[in-house]
């Protein structure tokens, strides 16, 4: 699997898979139903989570194997934290839940306000004693960033250092607003999109990921 960083925002790292942009193509399709829309959110986020994960830290622990005891690699610290944006972010939680069983599963909630146009947190809920663990905040679309930038935010504040940012496609607008107030902060995407449209959707995006994911619309 290919990973190629940006080069001009270099926090920004696109995940290339034949099985991932197959999929991806499917989940742009206006066709595609609720049921086969989740369904591809949950694997194109798999194959993600797989690279993202990559840098988790080790320690050696002795195993008893049904032959001899050997020491073997197993994760290292406090358990990690998926934090999805709600509400699309909900579908993206599973796939990293089949990698690692064990990471805790936190929410933000988060709204534009109409009058000042900015993100206005209306929940959030961690696990207590944060400051050490790595956090995936997920969302499958990245496109103006307001809500990505208020959810790293909200973690900084709160003393949190190690955090990433996984969705599935981005408009340059959001990575461009992303790397200059979080250049910290590794993105991860299927898919660096051509634009953001007038009411801030992405070209060609997947349309509203809530909406398709939930059967809303």
């Amino acid at each position: 699997m290919a990973i190629i960083q940006h080069p001009k925002f270099t926090n920004f790292h696109q995940v290339q898979h034949p099985l991932l942009q197959h999929k991806l193509s499917i989940l742009r399709d206006v066709h595609t139903d609720t049921k086969e829309f989740k369904e591809l959110i949950n694997e194109i986020t798999l194959l993600l989570a797989y690279e993202v994960t990559q840098d988790l830290p080790m320690t050696m622990q002795m195993v008893q194997t049904p032959l001899e005891t050997c020491e073997q690699p197993i994760l290292a610290g406090k358990k990690q934290v998926i934090l999805p944006i709600l509400r699309a972010g909900i579908g993206m939680v599973e796939a990293f839940l089949t990698l690692m069983p064990s990471a805790r599963v936190g929410h933000i909630g988060l709204f534009r306000n109409e009058e000042t146009l900015q993100p206005q947190l209306y929940y959030f809920k961690v696990p207590v004693q944060s400051e050490d663990r790595q956090f995936y905040i997920c969302d499958p679309m990245l496109a103006t960033g307001g809500s990505a930038v208020a959810a790293i935010s909200k973690l900084k504040n709160i003393g949190v250092q190690k955090i990433t940012f996984v969705c599935i496609v981005s408009a340059p607008e959001g990575v461009e607003r992303l790397f200059k107030e979080h250049p910290d902060v590794p993105i991860f995407s299927a898919s660096l999109d051509r634009k953001l449209n007038e009411y801030g959707y992405i070209l060609p995006g997947l349309g509203d990921a809530g909406d398709r994911m939930f059967g809303t619309k």
